[in-house]
């Protein structure tokens, strides 16, 4: 082998075949991270229950470890989270690059040590990741913030953190979990107006009121946080994935089938619930469970995106490859992520008829054929897969690493409802080095 290859994992759909069945969704991602980040206020040990293995959690389970928190794995997942003797502040930029909810780190450490030092955010390029709502929400509650050398400083003289009156320009799910972090250790009551009202940020309300914190409004647009002076350790479970079991039952309607997904909370998914309705998709639901069937759709919809509880730009890209499945004409408004359309290219390459300009996707109804296609993003590999379930032939989709940064083991989830998914090792450009994360990250939850 030449020394400038490697070995790199690639997926492999083969078209064609209906998905049929039952299948559960794991624990919400974007819960689980900053739950996990949350863990670091408690002096006693956090134990938490239903973490999906993917490797969003090893990254942070890594950097927890890197600022001196102790983790073990009781199950495959379940972790337990002893921050007790944590006493560093400043998270390393070698795995903060891996992994935008990184920054859920700032409020914690912040609060607990009235300093952080964060890098900016990395994970997938989607668009602009402004941190300015967060810097907001740090000086509002009585922190000097500044930016060095790619890090971001926020400092609190000991005690000197209160609470204070915190109106955002515009819900943001990030600036909403790390003003409620910052907030729940404070001196006095603080006031967050214009905030996100996320399934995410409910449940961490929810976690950090378990560990003593004093939370409420969360869920609407207002949240009012009194701070206490410490918080305990629990156990808890996060919530279900809404974006894995939304991607599960868009499958299920590209390749015109007969899914249910379980262990759900479908008035997470109301949005796409409708949406999936309005394409001719019938939709019946339970206590925790949906089910779709498609076996007729009339046709395509328009769908723009918003803040919970409007439709979810997660899962926009894997609607995107249902539209490209459907009679007529569907259009596509993004209003969150200002390059989010990066893979609509791949997508062409199956021959997906998609037109792109600004914010906005204009897709008309097509055959779609098996390619060698790329995943740029988490939520945009899933849309290849999906559109290599409807395709004619093999789709061959490198960047595997990205998807399986927020599904465990996809393969496994659509090969359970007859899907034809398979892992495969080819060779790579050897583009960067090899670097630490797959010896540092946790096997058990990676």
């Amino acid at each position: 082998m030449n020394v400038l290859d490697r070995l790199e994992t690639t997926l492999r759909v083969r078209g064609g075949h209906t998905l049929e069945g039952s299948v559960e969704t794991h624990g919400s991602k974007n819960a689980a991270l900053p739950i996990m980040a949350a863990a670091l206020l408690a002096k006693t040990p956090v134990t938490l229950h239903r973490v999906p293995r993917i490797t969003d959690v090893s990254v942070m389970w890594s950097l927890l470890e890197a600022l001196g928190a102790r983790l073990h794995s009781e199950g495959p997942n379940t972790i337990v989270i002893d921050a007790s003797n944590v006493a560093s502040n400043r998270a390393p930029y070698t795995l903060v690059r891996k992994l935008a909810a990184s920054f859920d780190l700032v409020g914690p450490l912040l609060a607990r040590f009235g300093r952080a030092e964060v890098p900016l955010p990395g994970g997938c390029i989607l668009g602009t990741r402004a941190t300015d709502m967060h810097e907001q929400a740090f000086r509002a509650l009585g922190a000097t913030v500044s930016n060095a050398h790619g890090y971001l400083i926020a400092v609190a003289k000991r005690g000197k953190l209160r609470g204070g009156t915190i109106d955002f320009r515009m819900p943001s799910i990030g600036a909403t979990k790390n003003a409620m972090l910052t907030a729940v250790m404070t001196t006095g009551t603080t006031t967050i107006k214009n905030a996100a009202m996320e399934p995410e940020v409910i449940d961490l309300a929810k976690f950090l009121n378990l560990m003593g914190a004093k939370i409420a409004g969360h869920g609407g647009d207002t949240i009012v946080v009194e701070g206490v002076p410490e918080l305990h350790g629990v156990e808890y479970e996060i919530i279900p994935d809404r974006i894995v079991a939304g991607t599960l039952l868009v499958a299920g309607a590209t390749t015109r089938g007969d899914v249910t997904v379980t262990r759900c909370a479908p008035e997470h998914l109301d949005a796409v619930v409708l949406k999936l309705s309005e394409c001719g998709v019938k939709v019946s639901t339970g206590n925790d469970w949906i089910r779709v069937q498609a076996n007729r759709i009339a046709g395509g919809t328009d769908i723009l995106t918003a803040p919970y509880p409007g439709f979810p730009t997660d899962l926009q890209p894997p609607v995107l490859s249902f539209f490209c499945t459907c009679p007529g004409t569907s259009v596509i408004e993004e209003t969150i992520f200002n390059a989010r359309f990066s893979y609509v290219n791949e997508l062409t390459r199956m021959g997906a008829d998609v037109r792109v300009e600004n914010n906005k996707a204009l897709i008309k109804g097509s055959a779609l054929s098996g390619a060698p296609v790329e995943a740029p993003d988490i939520r945009a590999g899933a849309a290849l897969v999906i559109a290599g379930l409807a395709a004619q032939g093999e789709t061959e989709i490198i960047g595997l690493e990205y998807i399986d940064r927020g599904y465990e083991r996809i393969e496994d989830l659509l090969s359970t409802l007859g899907g034809q998914v398979q892992r495969a090792s080819g060779i790579a450009p050897l583009l960067e080095p090899l670097g630490t994360f797959e010896t540092a990250a946790n096997p058990a939850v990676g």
